[in-house]
């Protein structure tokens, strides 16, 4: 959508004077080489930006119904050449409301993990319909424009014929300057010729009126008188010029100085001794214009090519998301919201230069585009695997149920824990099904455990049993290499102790605190273990960091002490949180938790004061 502003035709002023009813030009010849039109072609940008600021701001908020709605009606009251500008605007305005309703739809698809198939939009099936019409309306009015331009460059070249047989006709002189007035008429009525034509029809025209002034002889007076009617104005007109370098808009004023260039191309000659001086005053009042729109413009072209280049680092970084496709669901949505980020800020920038404004554009759209398919692609396939884990699940739900009731304590027990770790292994299902099917496997465990535990309740010889097994799995565990089991081995032992089942009830207290005291102790051990790693890492990464410069060292004693202040605002919180469950149901439990957190807590932040000081011993 680009316009170029050049030579535009214009009707010579008559230069005339008038005396006793005998109309007498000027003889002043115009000198080609003195006022030659000066003429820069406008930047098609320049022209667009100026229009389309204006026509954006008034379709700002409109729906995709409402733009094709006003599109109808620019097709219905305007001619199609005059609203081209417009029409680009409405399009792009148009599919950027199509495509962000259609990437939410498929973003929304693959949240749910469904697939969609999108119908036609009708109103993109209108508004295409509606652009047809207007191409079509558009080459049609080119074509006739141009048969009109050629029909008038003809009806001009006859009006020329005529003026040169003026030159030889030996008619009275009122008559014959009648007949020079008329064509003079006929030539400003007549309308543009074809764009390559217009600087040689203007001179062959100008040639043949200096020479039928020539011929003519006018009387001096009055020429003088003429020519001093011409000077007025076009000292005007380099006023006008001049003036116009005071103008804010370079674009604005560069047209208008278009405008005063067809003024003084139809205003009559000067007198000679005049002539080259005013005419080198309004040049230079034109340099001065011109030189300002062509510096906007290289200045618009540099903006452009940032433009470019930014919007080429966006379509890297959008292929560079496909390239390494995520392969989980916290990959995607990472990934997801990389490439919203990137959409956000493609959003926030300006054209690029516009033979690479389409190309780049279509990069970008296809980068976006294939992410999209991946995405959906993944969760097609996650959905068909949550589909098959539900499947396994339900058949462990079965085999849980088929033994719920069974009174074969060991076995039952064992097949059970095994289902529990085949359960374990199984993938995750979907959301929908994800709790009631969690809750149906539970309710059959726990069924079988609460009647295996009532079973065993008046069981005092399994109790004590019961008693001496933990007895001897506690020493057991005093005389276990914890450092080399680590976390695993403590999970053993757990897990062993939970099979045991109950003890008598005057031991239970006492069996529950050693047993506790036990795995405290074990885990002492292996977080001193990996407390003593940790520091000993740290240490080196210290050492290393020395001797890269205090400067990363200063950043890390930063980083922990800002550490240090968040973990005393945890455990403040922690231990405040603690008062509001003494009087909830359940709150032995939710305290329990809450102090392991505030433990937990606290030594991370004894760690991190260790570190801090090692870093500040080194100083």
């Amino acid at each position: 959508m680009s316009t170029s502003i050049k030579s535009t035709e214009a009707p010579v002023t008559e230069a005339v004077s008038v005396a006793e009813d005998v109309l007498i030009p000027s003889v002043e010849p115009i000198s080609e080489s003195a006022e030659e039109h000066i003429v820069e072609t406008e930047s098609p940008l320049e022209q667009e930006e100026c229009s389309e600021d204006v026509i954006e701001a008034e379709i700002a908020g409109k729906s995709k119904s409402e733009l094709v709605e006003l599109f109808a009606l620019l097709l219905e009251h305007h001619p199609a050449q005059s609203i081209r500008r417009e029409v680009e605007v409405i399009k792009t305005a148009f599919y950027k409301l199509h495509r962000a309703e259609v990437d939410k739809l498929y973003k929304e698809a693959a949240e749910q993990g469904v697939t969609i198939d999108i119908a036609p939009d009708p109103d993109e099936v209108r508004f295409k319909e509606l652009l047809a019409v207007y191409r079509e309306r558009r080459d049609i009015a080119t074509a006739e424009s141009e048969k009109v331009k050629e029909e008038n460059y003809r009806l001009k070249l006859e009006i020329i014929e005529e003026l040169k047989s003026l030159i030889s006709n030996e008619e009275t002189l009122n008559v014959t300057f009648t007949r020079f007035r008329e064509l003079q008429t006929r030539w400003k009525e007549i309308g543009q010729v074809p764009q390559a034509k217009v600087n040689d029809i203007w001179e062959t025209y100008n040639l043949y009126v200096e020479q039928f002034y020539d011929f003519v002889k006018i009387n001096k007076e009055l020429r003088d008188l003429d020519l001093k009617k011409n000077l007025e104005t076009k000292v005007a007109l380099c006023q006008a010029a001049e003036a116009l370098s005071e103008e804010n808009n370079i674009v604005e004023a560069f047209r208008k100085l278009q405008k005063l260039h067809d003024q003084w191309r139809e205003t009559g000659p000067v007198a000679s001794e005049q002539k080259e001086e005013l005419w080198e005053r309004f040049k230079a009042a034109s340099s001065i214009i011109n030189r300002r729109h062509q510096e906007h413009f290289e200045s618009l072209k540099a903006e452009q090519l940032k433009n470019l280049e930014r919007k080429s680092a966006l379509c890297e970084a959008a292929e560079l998301l496909v390239a390494s496709a995520p392969a989980t669901h916290k990959e995607w949505n990472k990934a997801n919201d990389q490439l919203m980020a990137i959409q956000a800020e493609w959003r926030t920038i300006g054209f690029a230069p516009k033979k690479d404004n389409t190309k780049v554009y279509e990069r970008f759209r296809a980068a976006c585009d294939r992410f999209f398919e991946l995405k959906h692609t993944f969760y097609a396939e996650v959905k068909d695997d949550m589909e098959q884990n539900l499947t396994l699940k339900q058949a462990l739900c079965e085999a849980a149920e088929l033994i719920q009731d069974s009174e074969e304590w060991k076995e039952a027990t064992e097949r059970l824990l095994e289902l529990q770790s085949e359960w374990k292994k199984v993938g995750a299902v979907s959301r929908r099904h994800a709790e009631s099917i969690w809750k149906r496997f539970r309710t059959a465990c726990d069924h079988f455990f609460e009647r295996k535990s009532a079973h065993f309740a008046n069981v005092e010889d399994q109790y004590s049993a019961n008693l001496q097994k933990k007895e001897a799995l506690l020493e057991e565990m005093s005389a276990a290499d914890v450092k080399a089991g680590g976390y695993e081995l403590i999970k053993e032992y757990q897990r062993r102790w939970s099979e045991i089942g109950f003890v008598p009830i005057k031991h239970k207290e006492d069996i529950q605190k050693r047993y506790k005291q036990a795995v405290d102790r074990m885990f002492a051990i292996v977080r001193g273990a990996d407390r003593e790693q940790s520091m000993n890492r740290f240490k080196e990464r210290v050492s290393s960091m020395r001797q890269g410069g205090e400067r990363r060292l200063k950043s890390e004693r930063e980083r922990l002490y800002n550490r240090v202040r968040q973990l005393e605002q945890e455990v403040a919180t922690l231990e405040n949180n603690i008062g509001f469950f003494s009087k909830s149901k359940g709150a032995e439990a939710l305290i329990a938790d809450v102090n392991e957190k505030i433990a937990k807590t606290k030594r991370e932040l004894t760690d991190t004061i260790a570190k801090i000081k090692l870093i500040d011993d080194g100083e």
